[in-house]
């Protein structure tokens, strides 16, 4: 793009002189004539920018080059409201008597493995699973699976306690009143 010539008859200096002149002048020092005029200008773009200038006014926005009052002052509105967290939302507050009994049914299972008598302990586990979703129903809490799973593990347990316990007596009575003379081999 060419822009039309300023007033004033602005000439190469090289041409005027013609082909026998010297070499063309230095371009950095200042021509002889009369000045081009200046265009007005704007501030310089390209200068920085003063990071104080909206801490001065009070302006939060004035400091980022908006207009003052283009946008509400901080406090016009009332801060949002929170998003919403991430995930599924948290179910209802757990029963802590249905955890309890699971744990205690458990322990009781666990407890099958010293002669079958620790199993009893499932009784406690499987009595607190019903009161715990007695509870539950009552209350609107979770925990329908622990108090289940208490129950089931409890009452089995129970069950083979009992059986363990059947077990013994019958070999205690079987080994009581069987003849030891047979097994003494001294005697002929």
């Amino acid at each position: 793009m060419t822009y039309p010539p300023p007033s004033g008859g602005w000439h190469d200096p090289s041409a005027a002189a013609g082909p026998q002149s010297s070499p063309p002048a230095d371009p950095t020092l200042p021509m002889a004539g009369n000045p081009i005029p200046a265009q007005p200008t704007s501030a310089d773009p390209y200068a920085p920018a003063d990071p104080y200038a909206g801490m001065k006014s009070g302006d939060p926005y004035a400091a980022a080059g908006y207009p003052p009052g283009a946008y509400p002052q901080p406090g016009a509105y009332p801060p949002p409201a929170g998003y919403p967290g991430y995930g599924y939302p948290s179910g209802p507050k757990q029963n802590g008597l249905a955890i309890a009994a699971m744990v205690v049914s458990i322990i009781g299972a666990l407890g099958l493995c010293g002669y079958g008598l620790g199993g009893y302990i499932g009784v406690v586990g499987a009595i607190l699973g019903h009161v715990s979703r007695k509870q539950i129903r009552e209350r609107g809490e979770g925990g329908e699976g622990f108090a289940t799973a208490g129950i089931i593990v409890g009452w089995i347990a129970t069950a083979l306690a009992v059986l363990a316990t059947i077990a013994i007596v019958i070999f205690i009575v079987w080994a009581a009143n069987h003849d030891t003379s047979s097994f003494d081999s001294t005697t002929d």
